[in-house]
């Protein structure tokens, strides 16, 4: 592995030493203390670390470092800010679709995903892009309206 693995992360370019082994995951919390993206199972499979590259929904703790060389890490500290939040920020705020809150930036930044890719989804897309994330508080059907809600004010009229 090189010296510095170099990337642009929400928006800014980045470059950090990477450490043998580390995944995305690690680098985001430990390295560069970005803490919103959460530790869940570890193996891909619960969807609380999820994280946009390039665009794209990906588990963070399976991400390996040289797959992010170059490319463009979104989380959700750069998904929208205090004063300027994303429409999906707001919408989760609104409809109150998170309780605990850990698995929520990970299901944000798959929806974030989803609305870029389909800016007018069906009931049937949401649900199926946030299948991959298990929430035990059980706000699933707020989430929903949520993601429905975030894509009618970005997509307009």
């Amino acid at each position: 592995m090189t010296e510095q693995v170099a990337f642009r992360l929400n928006g800014q370019s980045v470059s950090a030493p990477p450490e043998d082994g580390q995944s995305l995951l690690d680098l985001l919390r430990n390295t560069l203390q970005l803490k919103a993206t959460r530790m869940g199972c570890g193996q891909g499979q619960c969807g609380a670390c999820r994280v946009l590259l390039d665009g794209h929904a990906v588990a963070a703790c399976e991400t390996p470092l040289w797959a992010i060389e170059g490319k463009s890490v979104t989380t959700v500290e750069g998904l929208g800010s205090r004063d300027a939040p994303h429409a999906l920020q707001t919408a989760f705020i609104e409809e109150q679709a998170m309780q605990c809150g850990f698995c929520t930036s990970g299901i944000l930044m798959s929806a974030a995903a989803l609305l870029q890719r389909q800016p007018r989804p069906s009931r049937l897309e949401i649900v199926q892009a946030i299948d991959g994330h298990l929430c035990r508080c059980g706000a699933h059907n707020r989430v929903v309206r949520a993601i429905e809600k975030a894509a009618a004010r970005l997509a307009g009229p």
